[in-house]
């Protein structure tokens, strides 16, 4: 049976609030307190939106700031069923959590650390009533287990405010056990503890790792089915992460560990002494792939984790644990200690550095081993590809990406875990007239998953069948809910929807995949990324990223209406779902 999915997703709504006032909880911590008529249900410009909700306590609004000022230039624009961030050069956005929601007062209380710096400090500092503020969210809320025996809360002083609202609105009945760490005795708050709570305060800098890991190893274990929950500086979680899941060994389903902030490395002496010598910056140029191929190597030999596990190491005795003979190792570390890996510490021997300690994070080491790292090795075709009118991939391998990925359960399993975001736009579409009365649903692609289960969110109940063969349904299976409407062989439906199942698709494989539909559906939703995420800071890669994986570069409403009708289908309209995504409905005469 698949895991029970662990949030519940909202509809992104652009909202404006006014200040009502200012108070000072503690020298440390500034509150905000917000209201306004869009946090009820409201209307603007024809589009009816719901009241605000966010039933999560550790929930996140987006605020959305200007650089310059001009912040009605910065606000994305709100779809019926969505939010489509376009480009804004000055747009600030920072994330914060609602310390208190009553909506029968009419209040959002957002509370903020004050450290003399960052946009949204700066703001709270400046705060009078009146001032406007422009926020989306949250899109999503934490699920907790049902049952559990106990919970632990750990954090910095910026998860004050979703530890506080934890313990005043007890969303689980179970003892709590708090770990915060503040700089400063000031910042420790007053905090609504039952019988059989505890907290620990601990005096450390903020972003201090070495106090943070230690500070939790100190916890005690409580017996039973527990819980931790963890906000703090990104990389000084690092750490944390590895202690609960290597040596306590807490399943994945039972850990929620997020990055705050993330703390800024301060320049290099020699940096700091050339700009104040007047010095002219180096040229930008750019940037040589070595520093890339060498993090990779580290990662895939085994020199990350190693000096993690066990600092100190010489040059040699890490040679000899990794089992690489000769001076590879020497080659290799030099390049590796100028980028921040690793730190040689002379008689101290090897430590990781702070580009190493981001490495240990999951989705840090992704970009250097997974499936996004193999598509940026095959751009060595580039050249080749553009001349011969195929896909670097294709170049690179001997084999298209969907002929590779069908028959490789992990790389699969990538494509499915980089769709999970997708299911927090596709309100769009599980709210659109298509649906009414449809009984069963054809679906298709690695964003099955988040299309399964934005129908369930909707209250859409269609019995559901998985046009999956071999390694992609031993993936889906795992991830899917509600695996008793499940049907896992393709077959007669009153609509399809292929979701993300062109994006690794070349035209000629996107339409033979429609001609299949074309026998099964006289309805078929194709759920694709028309355009780069606005949001995003590699959107200029999105097209040769496209490029490199199908030979075609990322297919817009007018791409996609070519390859219907090669396969028979006709575009009957195009729907906005948010982030640069699409969904395009095709019927069947």
């Amino acid at each position: 049976m698949a895991p029970q999915r662990a949030y519940t997703t909202h509809p992104l709504v652009l909202r404006r609030v006014t200040v009502l006032r200012v108070e000072e909880v503690t020298p440390r911590m500034r509150r905000v307190v917000l209201g306004g008529a869009d946090l009820a249900p409201f209307t603007r410009d024809g589009i009816d939106h719901p009241a605000f909700a966010a039933p999560g306590f550790d929930d996140h609004i987006k605020l959305i700031m200007a650089a310059d000022g001009d912040v009605r230039a910065a606000l994305p624009a709100q779809l019926p069923h969505g939010i489509e961030w376009t480009p804004a050069e000055h747009r600030l956005t920072r994330d914060y959590t609602p310390r208190r929601v009553d909506l029968d007062a009419g209040e959002l209380h957002l509370d903020f650390v004050v450290h003399g710096d960052g946009p949204a400090e700066s703001w709270s500092a400046a705060a009078r009533e009146g001032d406007e503020l422009w926020f989306v969210g949250p899109k999503s809320s934490l699920r907790l287990p049902e049952r559990l025996d106990w919970i632990q809360l750990v954090g910095d002083e910026t998860a004050l405010p979703a530890i506080g609202r934890f313990l005043d609105e007890r969303p689980l009945d179970a003892p709590a056990h708090v770990l915060v760490t503040v700089s400063d005795d000031a910042a420790r708050q007053d905090l609504a503890l039952r019988g059989g709570d505890t907290v620990t305060w601990v005096l450390a800098e903020p972003g201090d790792a070495a106090a943070l890991e230690s500070a939790v190893r100190a916890l005690p274990a409580p017996p039973g089915e527990g819980y931790v929950w963890a906000a703090a500086e990104s990389r000084a979680l690092l750490p944390v992460r590895r202690y609960l899941q290597r040596e306590r060994k807490l399943p994945k389903d039972r850990v929620n560990i997020t990055g705050y902030w993330h703390r800024e490395e301060p320049a290099a002496p020699e940096a700091e002494a050339a700009a104040d010598a007047g010095a002219a910056p180096a040229p930008a140029g750019l940037p040589s792939p070595l520093p890339w191929l060498a993090a990779r190597a580290a990662l895939q030999l085994g020199v990350v984790d190693t000096v993690a596990d066990a600092p100190g190491l010489s040059a040699d005795a890490l040679a000899a644990r990794l089992g690489v003979p000769g001076p590879g190792i020497a080659v290799l570390l030099p390049l590796l200690a100028a980028y921040g890996v690793v730190v040689d510490a002379d008689a101290g021997g090897l430590r990781l550095g702070a580009a190493g300690e981001e490495l240990l994070d999951d989705h840090g080491r992704e970009e250097y081993t997974g499936h996004e790292a193999d598509l940026l090795l095959a751009l060595a075709h580039l050249a080749p590809a553009l001349r011969d009118g195929t896909s670097p991939w294709r170049r690179a391998s001997g084999a298209t990406l969907h002929d590779t990925v069908a028959h490789d359960a992990e790389r699969y399993g990538e494509l499915v875990e980089e769709c999970e975001q997708l299911v927090f736009l596709l309100a769009g579409l599980t709210a659109d007239p298509l649906w009414e009365g449809v009984g069963t649903c054809l679906l298709t692609g690695p964003g099955s998953a988040s299309m399964a289960a934005a129908l369930d969110d909707a209250g859409r109940r269609p019995r559901l069948r998985i046009a999956e063969e071999g390694a992609p349904a031993e993936v889906l299976r795992g991830h899917v809910p509600a695996p008793d409407r499940i049907d896992w062989t393709a077959g007669p439906a009153d609509v399809a929807v292929a979701a993300k199942a062109l994006a690794y698709r070349t035209d000629e494989e996107a339409v033979r995949l429609l001609a299949r539909l074309a026998g099964w559906t006289g309805t078929a939703v194709l759920v694709e990324a028309s355009r780069p995420d606005g949001l995003s800071p590699h959107a200029a890669e999105a097209a040769l990223r496209a490029f490199t994986a199908t030979g075609s570069p990322l297919r817009d409403s007018a791409a996609i209406a070519v390859l219907a009708e090669r396969s028979g289908w006709r575009v009957e309209r195009t729907l906005a779902l948010g982030w640069g995504a699409e969904a395009t409905v095709l019927r069947r005469d």
